[in-house]
């Protein structure tokens, strides 16, 4: 196993919450129909492409066109895109604290769309704390295509070998490996502090039971 040098963190469901069944819960409240509409109108692949970079104008306007009888709900998805993301995970946004307050190199991969992730960093300030970071819908790809991740290793400087990658998505550690990096899926914070120690990264559990002041 090589020294890790570099840390990549992917940011939703690792740093901050996000389900975007939160809104929908009370603007479709019967639940057959709700998981319908977002398995089948509001899916992860359209939404998908508002990370590659799509604007969410034209995303509504190709989706209401198949569905315009599902043009409030459709348009709902941005409108109350905030409400998707209702806070932090409780301890990992206290160990990207330490990590940096430690020294190591810390940087950040994402699928996001441009305006969104800004709208992120606006509510959580502690985003801006990365040495880096690849927005998808900045660069026009997303994870788990290998050119994003060659581009940021490109892009910061990272040795593949020497960059450990935490990502809550199966898909997205398996991209990362395939690109030579060190990668473990994220499942909770005790496990991020069990795969940081066996890669070599140790961290006091006393400086990373809080969430850093924004």
């Amino acid at each position: 196993m090589s020294e890790i040098r570099h840390i990549v963190f992917d940011i939703g469901n690792v740093l901050l919450r996000w389900d975007p069944e939160i809104p929908f819960r009370r603007l479709i409240p019967d639940d057959r129909e709700r998981q319908r509409f977002l398995a089948e109108i509001c899916t992860h692949d359209w939404n998908l492409e508002q990370d590659r970079g799509r604007s969410w104008a034209d995303a509504e306007t190709e989706l209401i066109a198949q569905f315009p009888e599902q043009e409030a709900r459709i348009r709902a998805w941005r409108a109350h895109w905030h409400e998707m993301v209702p806070g932090s995970l409780e301890e990992t946004p206290g160990i990207l604290d330490q990590l940096i307050s430690n020294g190591h190199d810390v940087t950040a991969l994402t699928n996001f769309a441009e305006d969104t992730f800004i709208e992120a960093q606006e509510r959580f300030p502690y985003l801006r704390r990365f040495r880096g970071v690849t927005v998808s819908g900045r660069v026009a790809l997303v994870k788990p295509e290998p050119e994003i991740y060659r581009l940021h290793a490109d892009t910061f400087g990272l040795t593949p070998a020497a960059t450990l990658f935490f990502d809550d998505n199966a898909a997205n550690v398996e991209g990362a490996r395939a690109a030579g990096w060190q990668a473990e899926q994220f499942i909770d914070a005790a496990t991020m502090r069990a795969d940081l120690a066996r890669h070599g990264i140790e961290l006091d559990r006393i400086a990373v039971d809080g969430v850093p002041n924004a």
